[in-house]
């Protein structure tokens, strides 16, 4: 692995975990993915928490279920669980349909092959009207942070054979989804208790009194959206979950400008929103958590917001660890998940025999 590392996760390492540390930064990679094949099913979620939505985005959303190899044929066993985000504009399909920057089919195959313990992945679909929840509560996207951390968990520990404890589930996640990782962790540390957070966006407020935010976006249909630049699609999307307006209609929506006037309510949701600025109140939250680690790219231009959580963590004594390696925004996703992620939890989550170390 490239790039550096600050721990700051006290207590020494296991002889155990020092020896697969090192074996698995020689093999992990060289281990041929058609030796070990874990299965990806589909399922459709109802989400009681996404009912009544004003951007009419459906309840039932698809979700992707990795099951390790031999999860059919060892009935009896069970197995702890990592609940993976994606990106903004992304789906669960990019991680689970072979994308090539991401693939996490291949790269738990090679993990589990490996000699990393089997656990079982799952991806819900997030991509809404505007193309991203943000996994966060409001009128306009949606309760995503009660999908995810009640619907969706309490539909996997009843059909699936998972261990259905807080010490084995763990909350991961890319960019958006890194944010929402960091934000659920924040507000549900009894559902979950170890997080991994890859290049995590949406860390700071942005400042909306500049260019490009001072632009409020133009798009008046679905269609002139989905073909709009990137920008346009996060703008709507902010909107849609952090300043929900159900008395405007058609987009529920209050942007931070409306007619050239800067609107500093609107602008204090936001802000209100950005993990750096509710940091100082959910450290007891943090705190409860058994483990926690971010990573960044040194070409991602996140990698300042990311860095400046993790000094605000350091000062506030959260526990964490943080890395740093040769990237940029979307390259080596596949191989972080495969090497640093699912290492990271087969070492902080509670197996049920045979697996990673016991709490």
């Amino acid at each position: 692995m490239v790039g550096t590392r600050r721990s700051r996760h006290h207590g020494a390492m296991s002889v155990a975990a020092l020896l697969f540390a090192l074996l698995s930064s020689f093999t992990l990679s060289q281990v041929p993915a058609s030796m070990m094949h874990g299965s990806v099913v589909r399922v459709t979620v109802h989400g009681q928490s996404l009912e009544g939505n004003l951007e009419g985005d459906s309840p039932d959303r698809e979700v992707s279920v990795y099951l390790p190899a031999g999860y059919d044929s060892q009935p009896s066993h069970r197995y702890p669980v990592i609940y993976l985000l994606h990106g903004f504009t992304d789906s669960d399909l990019t991680w689970f349909g072979r994308d090539p920057h991401y693939d996490g089919i291949s790269a738990a195959d090679r993990a589990f092959a490996a000699g990393v313990p089997g656990m079982i992945v799952v991806m819900p679909d997030a991509k809404t009207r505007y193309f991203g929840s943000m996994y966060s509560n409001s009128l306009t996207v949606g309760d995503w942070e009660s999908f995810v951390s009640h619907d969706l968990v309490a539909f996997v520990d009843s059909h699936y054979r998972t261990i259905p404890e807080r010490m084995s589930r763990g909350l991961a996640g890319h960019s958006m989804g890194g944010y929402g990782t960091i934000r659920l962790a924040m507000k549900h540390p009894e559902v979950f208790s170890s997080i991994y957070a890859l290049s995590a966006c949406c860390l700071v407020p942005a400042n909306l009194k500049d260019p490009p935010w001072s632009t409020a976006p133009t798009a008046q249909t679905d269609e002139q959206l989905a073909a709009g630049d990137f920008l346009a699609k996060a703008q709507f999307a902010s909107a849609a979950a952090w300043s929900s307006n159900p008395g405007r209609a058609p987009r529920f929506i209050d942007y931070p400008w409306k007619d050239g006037v800067f609107q500093p309510l609107v602008a204090a949701k936001w802000a209100a929103n950005a993990p750096l600025v509710m940091l100082d109140q959910y450290v007891p939250a943090l705190k409860r958590l058994h483990a926690i680690a971010l990573d960044v790219g040194t070409h991602d231009s996140l990698m300042p917001s990311v860095q400046a959580l993790e000094e605000a963590m350091t000062a506030d004594g959260i526990v964490h660890t943080y890395e740093t390696y040769d990237g940029d925004h979307v390259n080596h996703i596949a191989v972080r998940f495969e090497r640093s992620v699912l290492p990271f939890f087969s070492k902080n989550l509670v197996f049920d025999g045979g697996g990673a170390k016991k709490h």
